[in-house]
């Protein structure tokens, strides 16, 4: 890497910001040359991971040293602080001293293995392919000495951080840059930041049943962190069905020094639900959309299926009662689906959203705006559901309600396929829950807004029959003049009339398809 690309990333890494995650992943993207970024996404995560844990063993080593020279050579002394064991010939100051041999590769597949051996968690985890003959150990050299410099001077939980936020930086860039394939590990940030700031997560059990990288946990303990509250204040399950989507979740989760039990398994939580017997407090997920193949014949008479068995043509409903049946009596979930869950009248679907509806278990249905997603271009909504809608707690009864907010008109674009929400978008959606939730229709508190938010009733929802779509409930936004010239105004007006007609068109078209399906 040339000298001006080191010394730029030095000023900015050390400045109050740490804003040098995205010079760092330009300068590790320029290293990469050739190789797919599927595969260059483990060999360099892999090798943040192992300068993360290296880090944290030697701060912890240099600790001990100064109380009790002794105890720094007991591995418990580290287990019991929750540090990975690291050999000696692991260690990263041992590979950053090799980085310009030939042999670096089998260095670093040695240190894995090693660490492995000395880790029960960490076993299967790590990657160890770092030899292979197709793998430019140039390059593998250059990207160590980059890595080098990741919480250069930084001790303890300041390194931690850093090192975090470069691992969950480097995850979002490699799946923009897989597309539809990373899409499958990786749910976009600012998504997942709408989940966790609505739920509220401070303490108790929370549950993903399709973990990807593990994101969902990830921002739920940086929430915990940012009110106050203590890693370790919530317990993490998850399952997740990709083996190597598994190993990115666990090393995700490491890096960030949390404790979790993500269960791993080819057959997924469908059919081997790896955790039957447990509820949870809190349960965030990002289902596959619309997936077609996932054996539900083979589930019929399944015991989750409270409200009628999912069609097998499509799982989102399967999705949706599987994490009801792991809620807990007051538990609370928020889910993400395509759109089409929300009015869909396939296979019986509508029949298992009108019972999900009288049984008073949807709790608000957000419809965000197009482009979020890496993987699909499909429009995406958020479930949230609620087993007990009068838990107490702070929180009034709400019984007999669901909230309507329609989002789509928030976000910005962030480059020319992709939007993202703002701050201040994540907040404004969250606070309308939360206002909501405390004290319903109050001129002090929430408030409908033309547009924007519903406070509907279940004989309202039951009159549109029971589609849950946003934009059907909260109506036009109040319109006010602009004062703009009438001949400015008229080409606008028009447009919007053009954009209302072809809506209306492909409603009439979803109509008569529905009816000629119905027989």
């Amino acid at each position: 890497m040339a000298k001006i690309e080191k010394t730029k990333i030095e000023k900015t890494k050390n400045s109050s910001n740490l804003g040098f995650e995205a010079e760092m992943f330009k300068a590790a993207d320029k290293l990469r040359g050739n190789m797919e970024p599927s595969d260059y996404k483990h060999v360099t995560l892999g090798l943040i991971f192992l300068k993360y844990i290296s880090d944290a063993f030697e701060a912890t080593h240099t600790a001990l040293l100064e109380k009790d020279p002794q105890a720094a050579e007991d591995k418990d002394e580290y287990l019991a602080d929750n540090v990975f064991w690291v050999p000696k010939d692991a260690r990263w100051s041992h590979l950053q001293a090799s980085a310009k041999l030939p042999t670096i590769g089998t260095l670093i597949d040695d240190a894995m293995r090693a660490i492995e051996k000395e880790n029960e968690s960490l076993k299967g985890v790590l990657t160890k392919d770092y030899a292979r003959p197709a793998l430019n150990k140039v390059m593998l050299g250059e990207l160590i000495d980059l890595i080098s410099g990741i919480a250069l001077n930084q001790q303890g939980h300041t390194s931690r951080d850093v090192l975090g936020r470069v691992y969950e930086y480097f995850l979002g860039q490699f799946a923009g840059a897989e597309g539809k394939r990373g899409g499958e590990f990786y749910t976009p940030r600012s998504v997942v930041r709408v989940l966790v700031e609505m739920l509220e997560p401070y303490q108790g059990r929370i549950y993903d049943p399709c973990c990807g990288a593990g994101g969902m946990f990830v921002q739920s303990e940086k929430f915990v962190h940012e009110h106050g509250g203590r890693i370790g204040d919530i317990a993490i399950y998850g399952q997740e069905s990709n083996y190597v989507t598994w190993r990115l979740a666990k090393m995700n989760l490491a890096v960030r020094g949390i404790d979790s039990d993500i269960r791993w398994n080819n057959e997924g939580s469908f059919h081997k639900d790896e955790l039957r017997d447990l509820k949870f407090d809190y349960i965030l997920a990002n289902p596959p959309f619309n997936v077609s193949d996932w054996g539900g014949e083979r589930l019929r008479e399944d015991v989750r299926w409270t409200f009628g068995a999912p069609p097998v043509g499509n799982a989102n409903y399967g999705w949706l009662q599987h994490i009801l049946h792991h809620l807990a009596p007051n538990g609370t979930a928020g889910v993400v689906l395509a759109n089409g869950s929300m009015s869909s009248n396939q296979s019986g679907e509508g029949e298992i959203r009108e019972k999900m509806v009288k049984a008073d278990v949807v709790d608000c249905m957000v419809a965000l705006p197009g482009q979020l997603f890496y993987s699909t271009q499909i429009p995406a909504c958020l479930w949230f559901l609620a087993r007990n809608k009068n838990p107490g707690n702070g929180w009034r009864d709400r019984r007999g309600e669901v909230l309507f907010i329609d989002a789509r008109k928030l976000g910005t674009l962030v480059d020319r396929t992709r939007r993202q929400l703002s701050d201040a978008d994540v907040q404004k959606i969250a606070d309308t829950y939360h206002a909501w939730r405390r004290t319903g229709v109050d001129a002090d508190g929430y408030a409908d807004i033309a547009g924007f938010c519903k406070s509907a009733t279940l004989a309202e929802i039951a009159k549109h029959g029971h589609v849950l779509t946003p934009g059907r409930f909260v109506g036009a936004e109040d319109v006010v003049d602009d004062g703009d010239p009438f001949e400015e105004k008229m080409p606008r007006l028009i447009a919007e009339l053009h954009a209302q007609f072809a809506e209306s068109a492909k409603l009439e078209q979803l109509i008569k398809y529905n009816l000629a399906a119905l027989g």
